[in-house]
């Protein structure tokens, strides 16, 4: 079943270096502007969040929780790349898949 989250935080490309440079090498300003948008309800009352916390994204679905490494050397350098891995780890942890398309950000539970 997919649950539409949100549609994807394009300012926060705004924060990602060289334009502002935050000294991490993995954007974390970055990361956090655009994870914010994952914190929603879904249809059946579970709710959604995704923070980070140092390199490690968490993911939370109701009540499973799966975690994602933030990898720069291994999947670097380009910080959108970086996310996009971790956030791919955290939700397999759960049997969930995160899809980005057309700018909306979606939830795939496998059925």
């Amino acid at each position: 079943m997919r649950h539409k989250l949100a549609t994807a935080n394009t300012s926060a490309e705004q924060l990602l270096p060289p334009i502002q440079s935050d000294g991490s090498g993995i954007g974390v300003n970055y990361v956090e502007e655009y994870v914010a948008a994952f914190n929603a309800t879904l249809e059946d009352g579970r709710r959604v969040s995704c923070t980070r916390k140092g390199l490690k994204i968490t993911l939370t679905v109701g009540d499973q929780r799966g975690h994602g490494l933030m990898r720069r050397l291994a999947n670097g350098p380009d910080p959108k790349q970086i996310l996009r891995l971790a956030l791919d780890e955290s939700a397999g942890a759960i049997g969930c898949r995160i899809i980005i398309d057309d700018g909306v950000i979606y939830l795939e539970e496998s059925s």
